[in-house]
């Protein structure tokens, strides 16, 4: 049967560049997206830019510019790494739109008419210095319950108890390392107890969540009393306003989440399609991929949120752990804070897919990015297992193409089809380390076969042309098969794979029917091996150009054009000949070669720096075109190059292999 799924991944926000670390989730996402594509199923897949808070009207304060103008130039480099990656939204929207501002404000209407918000005053901490309230993510100190120090003011990332920011023991500002006070401000909260017996069998018993997080839910928040839950902070705070509340704006909690449906909406507008199609259907699964560090957000607030406004809770929501790099937790003084643009300049984005997925499960266990693992595991299985079968099968049947009738393979086929259901279901409950480890087995049996068979060997013989085309068509098979179970992972495998036996894959139920009578493209290369020095270099911070105290002593001329740098000719030289100048403090005199009788007498202000007799032999550069100039010593044909500073003098040499007379180009 058909199903119809909504799949959201948290939205990533506007203060950042994406960075490995978000590539967990959006990776993950987008094979779980594709896999159902593949399955035939309706989905969407939405996300947006979360833009609102204080962080982002600070950042664009020091930058000179405004909130408006610096998100929408992240929204540009999200989305242009998120494509680089294939993370195949079907739309991305923002949270700074006019759909978001509706939806929040008709969630926001529901909560009123239902009774479900108050307002009081409450102490939040004040920087003094800086003149503002806090945010809880401008606070830091000890977590109130396992004393883990430098710990935001809303959650501790050690143990995940969440907070009051006035918990904090020690706070201190992020901006001026002051501790701030406390004082009193209106502020706007939605309640939770009203809801609390709904949220407690839609975490314990609705199955939307992994047993880990409802046994987390249920021993921090659900075993006691809900408090309210602040949803607003006083200007000044780049956000939505509260509608009748001058002055008070909806907390960056309230209104990102609101921005799933916000992009729902947007895409509908835009496919013809009703978003209450999706978020008030009950036939709609909806699921959300998100780190453990938001949980609590999804599973308490926003369900409550979603309940009190009519839309559907989660079918599902599907937490993973962080990445740490090397066995440690990604640092930028240590050069493993790796923002997707660097890895993008160095490695294929196909490898990260394929090695993430080989180390993700259905639990919530941090993965760990091993340089080692990722060149190994990419190479070997990759290239060694999977697009091997390919480079060693295509080029022998270029020109016969595939058998008319499949042939006898032993059953390697059959069997590889029959696991399709089992490979499905690991996809389906996202545990594609599983997945990956399926699909391995049917690659490790296509290479034996090839290893038994010996297409190689069975080329030589023209009385077995028959059976190394039915040879290759069973291992060209085999490869389209293993090409689609990883589609979901790699599709631009797939995308080659389709053009080399000229079958586009859209379809799982293609990896149970064999190809057979067709044509087959000239084998391309598919994909290349990792090289170690290329990861090793991408955890090398970039260097940035430091100040140059040579520019300061000599700063570059003006610009010329091409036509005027054209006019001057330089040549490589052979020194033939050097000798003092007696009278000269500076200068050697040079006799310069420039191939056959063709030479040049030359000046030159090197002395002190070289011995004369050991510069004969040596190749040198010289601007050969140069008026020749009288001097007390004689004529002067032209000028060797040199560079120096402060009286140190370095003559410039062509690489080994060039001749005298050739020209600098």
């Amino acid at each position: 049967m058909t199903r119809q799924i909504l799949v959201t991944s948290a939205l990533p926000y506007a203060n950042g560049h994406i960075h490995l670390g978000h590539l967990v989730e959006y990776i993950q996402t987008d094979i779980f997206v594709r896999f159902q594509r593949m399955r035939g199923h309706k989905v969407g897949f939405m996300c947006a830019d979360d833009t609102h808070g204080t962080a982002i009207m600070i950042r664009a304060e020091k930058e000179g510019t405004t909130p408006e103008k610096m998100i929408a130039e992240m929204s540009e480099s999200h989305q242009r790494d998120f494509a680089a990656f294939g993370i195949s939204f079907d739309h991305y929207g923002s949270t700074n739109s006019d759909a978001n501002r509706a939806v929040g404000e008709g969630i926001w209407q529901k909560l009123l008419d239902q009774d479900l918000v108050a307002e009081k005053a409450v102490p939040r901490l004040f920087d003094n210095q800086k003149q503002m309230f806090l945010a809880d993510r401008f606070v830091k100190g000890t977590c109130p319950k396992c004393q883990t120090p430098d710990q935001y003011g809303d959650a501790c990332e050690k143990c995940g108890t969440a907070y009051s920011a006035t918990e904090l023991i020690d706070p201190k500002s992020v901006f001026t390392d002051t501790t701030p006070e406390l004082k009193e401000s209106q502020q706007f909260f939605v309640k939770l107890e009203p809801m609390q017996e709904m949220l407690t069998e839609w975490t314990q018993n609705s199955g939307a969540l992994q047993t880990e997080v409802a046994n987390y839910l249920l021993g921090y928040f659900l075993g006691k009393p809900l408090q309210d839950w602040d949803v607003s902070r006083p200007a000044p705070y780049f956000g939505f306003e509260i509608p009748n509340q001058p002055g008070n704006y909806w907390y960056v909690w309230f209104d990102a989440p609101c921005g799933y449906i916000a992009s729902t909406v947007e895409w509908c507008a835009k496919t013809g399609d009703n978003a209450d199609n999706w978020w008030r259907n009950e036939n709609t699964e909806i699921v959300h991929f998100l780190g453990k560090d938001i949980t609590y957000f999804h599973t308490l607030f926003w369900p409550a949120m979603l309940h009190a406004a009519g839309y559907n809770k989660p079918k599902r929501v599907h937490i993973h752990g962080f990445l740490q790099i090397n066995g440690e937790k990604m640092s930028k003084s240590r050069g493993t804070f790796i923002n997707a643009s660097r890895y993008l300049e160095l490695l294929d984005p196909d490898w990260l897919r394929y090695y993430y997925a080989s180390k993700l499960s259905n639990k919530i266990d941090d993965l760990d990015f091993h340089s080692e693992e990722f060149v190994g595991k990419v190479n070997s299985d990759l290239v060694g297992r999977v697009v091997n079968l390919a480079s060693r099968s295509a080029k022998f049947v270029a020109t016969t193409g595939l058998s008319k009738q499949y042939p006898d393979d032993g059953g390697l086929f059959a069997k590889a089809a029959d696991m399709s259901d089992t490979i499905a279901a690991a996809y389906e409950s996202c545990d594609y380390r599983e997945a990956m480890r399926l699909i391995m087995t049917c690659a490790d049996a296509a290479n034996e076969y090839v290893d038994q068979k010996t297409p190689w060997t069975l080329r030589k013989d023209p009385d077995k042309a028959q059976e190394l085309q039915d040879v290759c068509t069973v291992v060209l098979n085999l490869f389209h098969q293993i090409a689609v179970y990883l589609t979901p992972v790699l599709p631009t495998l797939a995308k080659k794979t389709a053009a080399l036996l000229g079958d586009d894959i859209t379809s799982w139920s293609q990896a149970s029917t064999p190809l057979v009578g067709r044509d087959i493209a000239k084998f391309q290369h598919m994909m290349t091996r990792v090289e170690a020095a290329k990861v090793d270099e991408m955890f090398t911070p970039e260097e940035v150009a430091p100040s140059s105290p040579t520019l300061e002593k000599e700063p570059l001329a003006a610009e010329i054009t091409i036509d005027e740098f054209q006019k001057i000719d330089l040549r490589v030289a052979e020194i033939l000949a050097a000798n003092e100048v007696p009278e000269a403090r500076k200068l050697l005199q040079l006799t310069l070669g420039l191939g056959g009788d063709v030479t040049r007498n030359v000046f030159a202000g090197i002395k002190g720096a070289y011995e004369p007799d050991k510069l004969v032999g040596r190749l040198v550069v010289m601007v050969a075109n140069l008026k020749p100039r009288k001097m007390k010593f004689g004529m002067s044909e032209g000028m060797v190059a040199a560079a120096g500073t402060d009286g140190e003098v370095y003559l410039l040499s062509p690489d080994s292999g060039a001749v005298p007379g050739q020209r600098l180009h």
